[in-house]
């Protein structure tokens, strides 16, 4: 067995991942070699880590979907014989990777750095739903407006990365438009009021290059999340560009807190994504949301 391991989504940023992770193969062995693991179907990569156990570096080959899984893998192995995480940002999204400082445009420094690199230490959130069913997340919860955009981009099979979900934001500009009514308590506040988007940020940017919360940072023991109350489809136009860049959050219209735990319940039913993987469609009907934060729960080689 090798001290490393890695896992890689074939069918990742639309199937180009596949033919990106070959041509690593030989950087790998330059680096003394590792256990490679091809992921088959959803979940797959998830139940891969959770084996795991006895790796010194479990490392992700593909976008956010692939380290979302492979999170969730490592975090059913105990604290103190878990693995360290590393990243070779290859899909479409890569915000994560972005987020822990990762060389997003150099797959073979990404490869170098996560089987030689230091490892740091990062926080991961924890998402449950009225039902009982919970999910690790690394980077963001999208809920409302936001995760419209996410199930939308999934009809989009002409474009990829952020060109798609630029185009799946303006689709939902013009169709999208509920304000679910929201009661939110977070640490040392609470709201109730008509609640277009709410977003989580253990992370920075989601969407592959959309700045939400852009003073996020996945190590300070905290989630920001962002809420916008009901916009005209005008207004959110406006907004769109200043999200891009990070400047919406001195807008009116936006509103960023901190905290490290979020109960939230919904008057219809709340579409929700987490790390860009759909958890909630409309139809699962979740209402009840409970969010909170494990500081240090993970090592990212960086």
């Amino acid at each position: 067995m090798h001290k490393h391991l890695l896992i890689f989504n074939p069918n990742s940023d639309r199937g180009r991942s596949g033919q990106k992770a070959a041509d690593l193969r030989a950087m790998v062995e330059s680096l003394g070699g590792a256990d490679w693991r091809g992921t088959e179907y959803p979940d797959h990569a998830a139940e891969i880590a959770a084996q795991a156990e006895g790796y010194a570096t479990v490392v992700a080959l593909g976008g956010d979907g692939t380290v979302h899984e492979v999170v969730n893998g490592l975090m059913q192995i105990a604290a103190e014989r878990r693995p360290k995480l590393g990243i070779v940002p290859i899909g479409s999204g890569n915000d994560f990777a972005f987020a822990a400082g990762v060389p997003l445009d150099n797959a073979q420094e990404a490869v170098r750095r996560a089987l030689t690199g230091a490892p740091k230490w990062v926080d991961i959130g924890l998402i449950k739903d009225g039902s009982g069913r919970s999910e690790y997340f690394d980077n963001s919860v999208g809920m409302g407006f936001d995760a419209a955009i996410n199930i939308r981009s999934r009809q989009i099979t002409f474009l990829y990365g952020f060109v798609m979900y630029l185009s799946a934001t303006l689709l939902s500009i013009a169709f999208s438009f509920d304000a679910p009514r929201l009661k939110v308590k977070y640490d040392g506040g609470s709201l109730d009021q008509n609640i277009m988007m709410l977003t989580v940020g253990n992370g920075p940017r989601e969407g592959g290059g959309f700045l939400t919360t852009p003073h996020s940072k996945i190590d300070d023991g905290q989630l920001e999340f962002l809420y916008i109350q009901k916009l005209s489809r005008l207004k959110m136009l406006q907004l769109l560009p200043k999200v891009m860049q990070g400047t919406h959050v001195t807008d009116r219209d936006v509103t960023i807190k901190q905290t490290t735990s979020l109960i939230l319940d919904s008057d219809r039913a709340l579409p929700i994504h987490i790390d860009g993987e759909l958890f909630a469609p409309y139809e699962a009907n979740v209402r009840h949301v409970e969010i909170s934060l494990l500081p240090k729960a993970v090592q990212v080689v960086v």
